[in-house]
């Protein structure tokens, strides 16, 4: 059982560099997504062309996530990640130029985030992979945990200070920020020294691979939760920025703050979700609920007020939901298995986000993002009653 509090993996150096890190190119993202978002909506006016964002973006983990988290199991995760972030900062430099010219190409833009799609692939499988070797196996699920709240502390910022820069500076501008984000973790990362990492079972270059982990029962519970709720609840990028922008009329300053009230709201979910020094696949009985209840009452407001009011609540039950899940999944499988793991978690958690943004956009488009997010709600609690009945019957 690991020891210390809920904070005692920050105690570790090289976690604290990593989580730097993280935060920092979670919150350079936004700079780009939000960017996007406004210029694609801007010049189309459809959610289903800010749907193909997604799409380009995340279509190539359902091809290359399996070779990826095959790579992190060979390869040292930290070596991988020092690539990514090169290649990331010079694909974004040219996206940021694409994007901000007077009438931008949609499809240049499509080509442009799939090849940085591309390389996000690798780079998250390693990202995930690395934590077993910063901290070793004794504090693996608070650390996993606390890693989550990297992208909720991201959020808690990045939107309001996304919108006020896309309001202010313009969407190159935007961009670039996003572009030298990388150039910071790239520091981060060479600042971990390989010397003190924790040892971790590599497969040999021309060896075997180990058994695959959808043979663990518990692992696959996991990831067929993961699945659902990935193409069902979690295209908030889509959802809250089109429920904001379309259903309510927020502009460009509303939108970066539903998404930062949110993101509030998540980092306590990943406190909490950390406070559990182990987790397993029951524990998202209580995750999926509260996420389920969270979407709900975010669906069933009628105003941007109301809206702006309940969006930490979304935010805690998203923080709870993935902290708990990303701890369960590390913790069920050998560290050997940890790239191919995480690699699952990944496609389930991003390969399927693309034909979730491809249905959503068409009911948006339709009916609206708060229908959306009903059906999101309704998905989650489902997968409560699915985690009860399989569990149970593996007692």
């Amino acid at each position: 059982m690991a020891r210390g509090g809920v904070f005692s993996p920050f105690a570790n150096p090289r976690f604290a560099l990593y989580f730097s890190g993280q935060v920092v190119a979670n919150t350079g993202a936004w700079f780009q997504n939000l960017t996007l978002a406004l210029v694609i909506l801007g010049v189309t006016g459809s959610a289903q062309a800010l749907s193909g964002v997604t799409v380009a973006q995340f279509l190539p983990l359902v091809l290359l996530s399996v070779p990826a988290g095959r790579l992190a199991d060979r390869v040292r995760p930290r070596t991988i990640m020092l690539c990514t972030s090169a290649l990331s900062c010079g694909v974004i430099v040219v996206l940021a130029f694409a994007a901000s010219v007077p009438d931008p190409s949609i499809w240049l833009i499509y080509a442009l985030i799939a090849v940085l799609g591309t390389v996000a692939t690798f780079e998250r499988v390693a990202a995930q992979a690395i934590i077993f070797e910063i901290v070793g196996a004794a504090g693996l699920a608070r650390a996993v945990a606390l890693s989550t709240i990297a992208l909720a502390s991201a959020r808690s910022i990045g939107p309001g200070l996304a919108g006020l820069a896309f309001t202010g500076l313009g969407a190159r501008l935007c961009m670039l920020v996003y572009a030298g984000s990388y150039l910071l973790v790239l520091v981060s990362v060479l600042l971990i020294r390989p010397s003190r990492l924790h040892p971790r079972t590599r497969t040999a270059p021309d060896g075997p691979p180990p058994p695959s982990p959808l043979r663990n029962r518990t692992f696959l519970t996991l990831i067929i939760v993961n699945a659902v709720v990935a193409l069902l609840c979690l295209n908030l990028m889509l959802v809250l920025t089109s429920a904001t922008s379309l259903d309510h009329a927020g502009d460009a300053t509303a939108v970066g703050l539903v998404h930062g009230l949110n993101a509030v709201g998540a980092i306590l979910g990943g406190v909490l979700a950390a406070a559990r020094a182990q987790a397993g696949a029951r524990s998202l009985i209580l995750g999926c609920l509260l996420l389920g209840v969270s979407l709900g009452v975010n669906a069933a407001v009628p105003t941007l007020g109301a809206l702006l009011a309940v969006a930490p609540l979304l935010g805690l039950g998203v923080g709870y939901y993935q902290g708990l899940l990303q701890s369960a999944a590390q913790s069920s499988v050998a560290p050997a298995q940890l790239g191919r793991a995480m690699s699952l978690v990944m496609l389930t958690s991003y390969g399927v986000a693309p034909f979730g943004a491809l249905l959503a956009g068409r009911i948006i488009d339709a009916f609206g993002g708060r229908t959306m997010l009903g059906i999101g709600a309704c998905a989650a609690l489902a997968c409560s009653v699915f985690v009860l009945l399989r569990t149970r019957r593996a007692v």
